[in-house]
């Protein structure tokens, strides 16, 4: 029922939807449940990246046995709820959840900076979790990578132009798609109902980017 305690069944499709990539959001409505009350379930039981259901409901029998409420970090406080919710709004626009993790914790660095080794310990995640997040993250634009030679390692990076140059790397990618789509409107002739529709998305696609370019331009002082 809404509302009621977590069933063991509750917290198996908890696991299974974190393992599919789906939000708290989401989660919590195939539950029927708030989404505070996934929130909570999860931060206080190993976060998304640790949460294991058999373990969370066991420490929920022990507390209740013992008559004690939650620690003090089970009532997830206002800014990790704040922070989750950051990471779960980058998950429903298309990033993978480590991408947004990683992405989150570049940005939470003083500098900006965090060596692989930060990043694991932090996000307790493995080392190829954080190859393949930060391998996303530099493709699009939103992190880099940078070689400490003296140590031999790489440092990933957040920097102030972050979002001009994922801006770039879109409109790069939506012009790509222009070309495609151009080609093909033209391969099944541009007098033809399929190419026309065709046509007339490439030069909506091709407006947008042009326009999208043109305001990053006028507005990246912002960011420096």
């Amino acid at each position: 029922m809404p509302g009621g305690r977590l069933t063991q069944q509750d917290r198996r499709r908890i696991a299974a939807g974190l393992a599919d990539g789906l939000s708290y959001r989401e989660i919590a409505r195939r539950l029927d449940r708030p989404t505070s009350t996934i929130t909570r379930e999860i931060a206080r039981n190993g976060g998304p990246a640790g949460y294991r259901p058999q373990q969370a409901h066991e420490a929920t029998i022990q507390r209740a046995r013992r008559g004690t409420p939650a620690p003090p970090q089970a009532a997830a406080p206002p800014v990790a709820t704040m922070e989750q919710e950051l990471i779960e709004m980058a998950v429903r626009a298309g990033m993978p959840r480590t991408a947004a993790r990683v992405h989150h914790d570049l940005m939470l660095a003083p500098d900006g900076r965090r060596t692989a080794g930060e990043l694991r310990r932090r996000l307790n995640v493995s080392p190829a979790s954080v190859s393949v997040a930060v391998n996303y993250l530099v493709q699009h634009g939103y992190a880099r990578r940078e070689r400490d030679s003296r140590r031999r390692r790489d440092i990933y990076v957040i920097d102030n132009d972050a979002w001009y140059r994922s801006v770039l790397i879109s409109r790069r990618q939506t012009l790509e798609t222009v070309r495609a789509t151009m080609a093909a409107a033209e391969s099944f002739g541009l007098d033809s109902p399929v190419g026309q529709r065709l046509a007339k998305t490439a030069s909506f696609l091709e407006r947008v980017s042009l326009d999208m370019i043109e305001s990053a331009d006028r507005w990246r002082p912002l960011l420096t």
